[in-house]
């Protein structure tokens, strides 16, 4: 059994305006005190599974062998959907069955997922609203403390994931097709588009452009300053491994009235 460690990430949309952030904490610490716990995001937009889903797969990696990260984006707390741990070769996670976890499913090949109804480690009474509270919070603590994944509940051997799009090719065409997977803070559209599809070797522009909207992206960098021209588009490969259009000091998704979701075209010169 790899080691444990007292890292216990938080990914929310419960902002931080509210007592649910700190109620959490308080569950963990109260359970295990040297717990060091860390928040990725309490800012996903409520209720956005996918959105949860892209920001925990992009950063997850991040951490120490051992982490253990508590997702909870969960529209359908109080439902039939399952409470669930899963354990990959590295890291633990922790929270709804609803899709949160697809980038995991599909970035890791040792999954292991159980459920959790295993009421010795929940917080009682578990209110039928805040799951965060009452089960993810202290299954994360009493984990970091050497519980194992099969001590809280049976082995769940259809957990659910959504299909992450994957570019699609028209050799015929000399197009590939992928759609917008995220839009982060700055109005930048992240598509899924990889260096698999697209490379940019020592700075040279590629052979190719972006339609998006009926607008071609032409312009191509490695960085935001590379296309230092107010209003101008360009696309750049992004730190979570994916080709970005963004708009120089400005928000390409307002410019572009574009969200996630919609596609993206490369067309290969």
């Amino acid at each position: 059994m790899r080691p444990r460690s007292s890292i216990i990430t938080l990914l929310t949309d419960f902002g931080v305006a509210d007592y649910f952030v700190p109620a959490v904490k308080g569950v963990i610490v109260s359970i295990n005190p040297a717990a060091r716990i860390i928040d990725l995001t309490h800012d996903i937009p409520p209720q956005d599974v996918t959105a949860g889903a892209f920001t925990l797969g992009a950063c997850y990696r991040e951490f120490p062998e051992g982490t253990i990260h508590v997702a909870v984006v969960d529209p359908g707390v109080g439902s039939a959907r399952r409470p669930i741990i899963i354990e990959t070769a590295d890291y633990s996670f922790i929270g709804p069955d609803n899709g949160l976890f697809s980038f995991i499913h599909q970035f890791e090949r040792d999954v292991r997922v159980h459920s959790l109804t295993n009421e010795e480690y929940f917080r009682h009474p578990v209110c039928a609203t805040f799951h965060g509270r009452d089960i993810f919070a202290p299954v994360a603590a009493h984990h970091s403390l050497g519980v194992p994944d099969a001590e809280f509940g049976e082995r769940v051997i259809d957990p659910v994931s959504f299909d992450i799009p994957q570019p699609k090719h028209d050799a015929e065409r000399g197009t590939i097709e992928a759609t917008i997977l995220y839009v982060d803070r700055f109005g930048n559209l992240i598509t899924g588009f990889t260096e698999r599809e697209l490379q940019l070797n020592d700075g040279e522009k590629p052979a190719a452009e972006m339609i998006l909207g009926g607008r071609r992206i032409t312009q191509f960098g490695s960085h935001f300053a590379a296309v230092a021209q107010r209003g101008d588009l360009f696309a750049y490969p992004g730190s979570a491994g994916y080709w970005e259009i963004a708009l120089w000091c400005g928000s390409a998704a307002e410019h572009l009235g574009a969200r996630s979701g919609d596609r993206v075209i490369l067309e290969i010169k």
